[in-house]
């Protein structure tokens, strides 16, 4: 597995060189440098077949691993110094845009997210999915959230993007964590969770309190928890020391959570590599009999304050959706 530099045979294009990277049938980028030392290189797609017949290579780079990771692919080089790099898709100006970043350039390009400072990712109003089962569930409060009160199928607070259910997080106190582990119930609810493109456990404690466990053997919880993290890689386990904390938490994962929905699609679209995680998804769950009833108003129909709807209006409300 190589990465190959070519000299770009286009005497009039402003980008010297040709990348190619062996991921599916081979991506191809023409680009202004052979690798990104000091800046951020800019590199233009171009379909595969550009790739020269006789290429002039003036680079051969053996690499260890060549992966997609979200929108952005991440390139090892099996070589001592200067290893590591991405190919960031993203946008600059408006307009979609390329760049090839090493870790000391990252900063000057990010895979389609922005860094989070009051509001997570950039996001002016993140609408978060809150179980209708939960008790005592966070307010978000302080945060440019709307909180939507469903019942869904894993986690307790959820992010829907294009009618799918993305990513949960599943809310645990230290003695129902306990609990849930000694019984078995974390088990299923991690494999629950495993039915989503992304999903995780936040726990409102630290991982040393484990270990002053009185009414549960404290080695015993440590190792549970560590098989349950090697039987499930993608569901992280989060220790948060408070419950604000997991609050604060939950709110910025589910905010990167939806931007990374957001891209998935187009970046796996422009890569040529298939299926995305998020078509895979589980469907959002349906609205509330309040949002139902809010909804049919608005498009005039009657419905009663109170109790249930008609068939009609249910029936109504999938033939919009679904169209």
């Amino acid at each position: 597995m190589e990465l190959l530099i070519a000299r770009n045979p286009d005497p009039d294009s402003t980008l010297p060189f040709m990348l190619r990277l062996p991921l599916g049938e081979g991506l191809v980028f023409r680009t202004k440098g052979t690798w990104p030392r000091t800046s951020a290189l800019y590199c233009h797609p171009v379909p595969a077949g550009d790739w020269p017949a006789q290429p002039e290579i003036i680079e051969r780079v053996p690499l260890v691993a060549c992966a997609r990771r979200g929108a952005a692919i991440d390139v090892v080089a099996a070589r001592s110094r200067e290893q590591r790099s991405q190919i960031v898709f993203t946008s600059a100006r408006g307009r979609e845009a390329v760049f090839w970043q090493s870790p000391r350039t990252r900063k000057q390009a990010r895979p389609d997210v922005r860094l989070p400072t009051a509001r997570a990712a950039g996001i002016a109003e993140l609408e978060i999915v809150v179980d209708a089962r939960e008790r005592y569930a966070y307010r978000f409060a302080g945060q440019q959230v709307r909180t939507v009160s469903k019942t869904l199928p894993c986690g307790d607070y959820a992010i829907a993007e294009g009618g799918k259910l993305v990513a949960a997080v599943e809310r645990k106190s230290l003695p129902d964590l306990v609990s849930s582990l000694t019984s078995g119930r974390l088990r299923y609810a991690l494999g629950e969770l495993a039915t989503l493109p992304r999903a995780a456990v936040v726990v409102e404690d630290g991982y040393s309190r484990i270990f002053g466990l009185e009414r549960a053997r404290p080695a015993q919880v440590a190792d549970d928890l560590a098989e349950l993290q090697v039987r499930w890689p993608s569901i992280p386990i989060v220790f948060c020391e408070t419950r604000k904390l997991a609050e604060e938490w939950t709110y910025r994962y589910l905010a990167a959570a939806r931007t990374w929905a957001s891209a998935e699609g187009p970046a796996r679209t422009r890569m040529g590599t298939g299926d995305d995680d998020v078509a895979g998804a589980p469907p959002a769950p349906p609205p509330s009999t309040a949002e139902l009833r809010a909804w049919a108003r608005a498009k005039g129909l009657a419905v009663p304050d109170r109790g249930r709807l008609r068939r009609e209006v249910h029936q109504a409300w999938r033939d919009e959706h679904q169209a």
